[in-house]
């Protein structure tokens, strides 16, 4: 049995409606450019980079003083590739 003209044309509408709203939405929440990709990708390299070379610079500084080797330097990288990685994924959850 075929469904009335009246139904036929509302489902019509509103599956219009649904089409035309997410349209709508895609045309909004455009698509991040490539510069903006590897402006992101930049960032999270120095968010790590960063605190391990501050690691690096304050261990040798350390070992030098304190003649020690690597004694300092090796914990710091690896307390600074910790907060490093942190970071990063911290700025990841809030984009």
């Amino acid at each position: 049995m075929i469904a009335p003209l009246d139904e036929r044309n509302h489902k019509l509408e509103g599956a219009a409606r649904v089409a035309a709203d997410r349209d709508r939405k895609a045309r909004e929440d455009r698509e991040p450019t490539v510069a903006t990709r590897l402006g992101q990708i930049g960032v999270l390299g120095w968010a790590i980079f960063a605190p391990i070379l501050i690691g690096v610079v304050v261990g040798r500084w350390l070992d030098g003083a304190l003649k020690t080797g690597i004694f300092f330097t090796a914990p710091l990288i690896m307390l600074g590739a910790a907060a490093g990685m942190w970071t990063a994924w911290r700025w990841m959850r809030r984009q």
